[in-house]
């Protein structure tokens, strides 16, 4: 049996941290989804869900490091579904995702600079030689690609 779940949305608040008396860290935050369709008038429609997220232990610790309002994240965990008492005695429950994966998908600042850059790709290393060939093209020359695997 699988119970996964994969998110990728924008946090609707920073994640709350907190430590247990055992000293395990757990952090809650809540992440936006929304899904576009044509209505019957052929206007396009937004439909937003709210999912309540968990992290634990240091996977909180990032959590607050590098998750803000607003940012869009990749969370992956498993769907849970829990009854607690609230402070007036009323019996709730509620649907969580517990998450084992939680990546922020912003961009990294430079440090000092203070200026976004783009995730890195081969254009960015000088050091790279890698060029593609269309084999639909034609040309008989070999593709200048650099091989040091060991088969």
């Amino acid at each position: 049996m699988i119970n996964k779940v994969i998110l990728v949305g924008n946090l609707g608040k920073d994640p709350e941290i907190r430590t247990l008396e055992n000293g395990t860290k757990v952090g809650t935050f809540s992440i936006a989804t929304n899904e576009s369709y044509k209505d019957k008038n052929d206007q396009w429609q937004t439909l937003t869900e709210w999912h309540n997220v968990v992290v634990w232990r240091g996977l909180a610790e990032r959590a607050e490091r590098e998750l803000k309002k607003g940012g869009m994240a990749y969370v992956e965990g498993k769907l849970t579904h829990r009854r607690y008492n609230d402070k007036d005695g009323v019996e709730r429950s509620i649907t969580e995702i517990v998450a084992n994966v939680c990546n922020s998908l912003e961009r990294r600042e430079k440090s000092q600079a203070g200026i976004s850059t783009p995730f890195p790709s081969l254009a960015d290393d000088p050091s790279s030689k890698v060029s593609v060939s269309n084999p639909n093209s034609g040309s008989s020359e070999p593709s200048p690609i650099e091989d040091d695997l060991p088969f």
